[in-house]
């Protein structure tokens, strides 16, 4: 099996090791506590408490090899390798959404650090992808769910 190669910034890695971190020691013993619990309240057979504490228990040991693995296979992006010639990953970029003359400012990160909530938006997403290697003034065209909309490059920072 190839692993992927993830592409993280330094406050991506941070976070991940933190989540990491806090599941296999907080989470991990309070769902071994909730389990104990309910193995105390007898048949299995209709445990309702038993079943979710398990149910999360699997959830928690799966995010913790998702995380694991991809720490494992990570690519930090340090600043220093941050170009504020042509967008890249780790880049702040301030587009200008040609149509309803809107400013935006996004972050360009990796797939596991993406929050289009906080404007941090993949590199491998449409936008992300088109703004990639672009320069101030260009102009890209980006097929969206609700058509194609037009961005033009205003700012590039670290």
């Amino acid at each position: 099996m190839i692993n992927k190669e993830t592409v993280l910034t330094s406050e991506g890695v941070q976070k991940l090791e933190q989540e990491l971190q806090k599941l296999k020691t907080v989470r991990r013993r309070e769902v071994a506590d909730r389990i104990k619990q309910a193995l105390a309240f007898g048949d299995l057979s209709e445990n309702s408490e038993y079943d979710e504490a398990k149910n999360e228990q699997a959830f928690i040991e799966g995010r913790i090899v998702t995380l694991e693995k991809l720490l494992r296979n990570a690519r930090i992006i340090d600043d220093e390798d941050i170009s504020t010639d042509v967008v890249s990953v780790g880049a702040t970029v301030k587009v200008l959404d040609i149509e309803f003359d809107d400013v935006i400012q996004y972050t360009i990160v990796g797939s596991a650090e993406a929050n289009p909530g906080k404007n941090k938006i993949s590199n491998e997403s449409p936008v992300g992808r088109a703004l990639i290697g672009k320069s101030i003034g260009s102009e890209v065209e980006v097929a969206v769910p609700d058509g194609v909309i037009k961005l033009k490059i205003l700012e590039i920072n670290k």
